[in-house]
């Protein structure tokens, strides 16, 4: 008997025109739809006239399903896994129900299709060529100060997703952290009233201390500036004496040559200006 497979099926984040033909037929010739919450797709399916039968699969059963839909696929059942809306996986617990299907050597394919975060960014105006994407932030306190430290000097533009009850609350602490970034606001996204606010992040606590949320965020931030990194870190280097400087390369190792090499790169001078100035102090 032939082993089933693991259909990850993107939906419409909004736009039910978005759904792609092969995303519908799959999901009409699957013997199960595996549904974050199936009130939400069945409303789906029905549009598009799909009969295939449904069956829950959420962050609450995420490991317990699995076991269940793996069995359905080692009997030769095919299975389509869908989200509420977009890629399934993204930020969403079928990567355990994916991991699992990997780790019993069950085949998984993905149907691409609209993304909430990969929308966001293209329609964001920020750099697109390096990102990151953390999703939704946590709810534990400690979990959620320990990212945000991390997202301090992060480089990269920064994709998260916020709900609209966390919304001024998740504002007031990336710009507690992250201090003046610009920012791109998106909600409604392929929908009639899809918005985008470009803004920074102190602009856009004032805007929402005076406008309710409504609906689901995609906040896409700029990374930090590397220049700006590094002026920092020559900033520390100009409190320490030359001397104390060079001594630290040397205590680890390094030849003096290359002490005022290094020297020179963190303070942002030339290698003859570290030279000169500890000729000068020998002289004096």
């Amino acid at each position: 008997m032939s082993v089933g497979k693991l259909f990850l099926c993107a939906t419409p984040i909004g736009n039910l025109s978005d759904m792609t033909q092969r995303v519908r037929e799959t999901l009409a010739e699957v013997d199960l739809i595996a549904a974050e919450d199936t009130r939400n797709s069945i409303k789906l399916l029905n549009h598009f006239d799909i009969k295939t039968p449904m069956t829950s699969y959420h962050e609450y059963n995420k490991v317990e399903k699995a076991y269940t839909l793996i069995a359905k696929m080692k009997e030769g059942k095919n299975v389509a896994l869908i989200s509420d809306a977009g890629t399934p996986a993204i930020s969403d617990p079928g990567e355990v129900l994916v991991r699992m299907c990997r780790e019993e050597g069950i085949t998984v394919t993905s149907l691409p299709g609209a993304c909430a975060c990969i929308t966001a960014l293209t329609l964001s105006g920020l750099s697109s060529r390096r990102f990151c994407f953390e999703g939704f932030l946590p709810s534990d306190k400690q979990e959620k100060k320990n990212i945000l430290n991390v997202l301090q000097n992060e480089t990269r533009t920064i994709i998260l997703y916020a709900a609209p009850h966390d919304l001024k609350k998740t504002l007031a602490e990336l710009y507690e952290v992250l201090g003046e970034r610009k920012l791109s606001i998106c909600r409604e996204l392929t929908k009639k009233f899809e918005t985008v606010l470009c803004m920074t992040l102190a602009e856009a606590a004032a805007y929402y201390s005076e406008h309710e949320p409504k609906g689901e965020y995609v906040l896409v931030i700029e990374g930090r500036s590397l220049l700006d990194i590094e002026n920092e870190k020559k900033d520390v280097w100009q409190k320490v004496p030359i001397e104390e400087h060079m001594s630290l390369y040397e205590k680890d190792g390094m030849d003096k040559k290359s002490a005022m090499k290094q020297v020179a790169r963190d303070r942002g001078i030339s290698k003859r200006e570290v030279y000169q100035y500890l000729l000068n102090q020998q002289d004096g």
